[in-house]
């Protein structure tokens, strides 16, 4: 089995090599995963620096003493993957983050479209977020992964036309599609965005603007996903297809 991975705001070792975890972090180490002397571990910043380290000791309920090795940077992978979920309804929204940080998907941009039966606003909204931000976060460690996914700001649909028309690389999932997303020619490098409509699908309005923004409506396949599903579903086709799997 691999390593646990903790964050770490950085990797300050005061020039001994040896690295105290500690705070919410360091009590999860060591009152929750009970790590001891000699176990191996992996730290970073969720940004793309880690290093692997080794247990010295467990102190208290939450300090873990670790000797660190060499801090390494991970490249950003390309294609960026960068997905656009509407938002579901109830905590579905946390199930399709949780996946999708989980399969490898970049970005994930929360997308307030108009059949939406769930809307973000005020301090609900902020709640919200935070949630999905903290979902990524927790993913990411669980899915050994050292660059987490960037979660934006709840994005309008005009902000997602935008984002579609910078992209190499711009799909809608709808049942309007002649194409296939399983055939459709990928860049090899660039960005890809990937907008996922809601339960109650992307309003006519909402297509015509994506398109005029360069984007494609495709097909996934014969079956009806939900909208907490089809995003990790056709951002594993993605990845699979341009090479990031392999």
């Amino acid at each position: 089995m691999t390593a646990p991975v903790f964050v770490v705001d950085g990797f300050d070792t005061q020039g001994g090599g040896r690295f105290v975890l500690d705070g919410p972090e360091g009590r999860h180490a060591v009152s929750v995963k009970r790590l001891r002397a000699g176990e191996d571990v992996v730290l970073t910043d969720g940004a793309g620096r880690w290093a692997e380290g080794q247990v010295e000791a467990a102190e208290g309920k939450d300090r873990l003493v670790v000797r660190l090795g060499e801090v390494r940077q991970e490249p950003a992978e390309t294609p960026r993957l960068t997905v656009v979920q509407a938002l579901p309804k109830g905590d579905r929204g946390e199930l399709a983050v949780e996946t999708m940080t989980e399969v490898g998907v970049d970005v994930i941009v929360p997308w307030s479209a108009a059949r939406c039966i769930t809307q973000w606003k005020g301090e609900r909204g902020l709640k919200s977020l935070g949630k999905w931000r903290a979902t990524a976060r927790e993913a990411g460690k669980q899915s050994r992964r050292v660059r987490f996914p960037e979660v934006a700001d709840a994005a309008t649909t005009k902000q997602v036309a935008s984002l579609l028309a910078d992209a190499d690389f711009a799909a809608v999932l709808h049942e309007s599609g002649t194409e296939a997303l399983a055939t459709a020619e990928l860049p090899a490098a660039g960005s890809i965005v990937l907008v996922v409509g809601p339960e109650g699908g992307i309003a006519p309005d909402e297509l015509a603007l994506f398109e005029q923004s360069g984007a494609h409506a495709y097909r996934l396949g014969r079956t009806v996903l939900r909208t907490s599903t089809a995003g990790t579903a056709a951002a594993a086709l993605l990845l699979g297809r341009t090479g990031r799997w392999s």
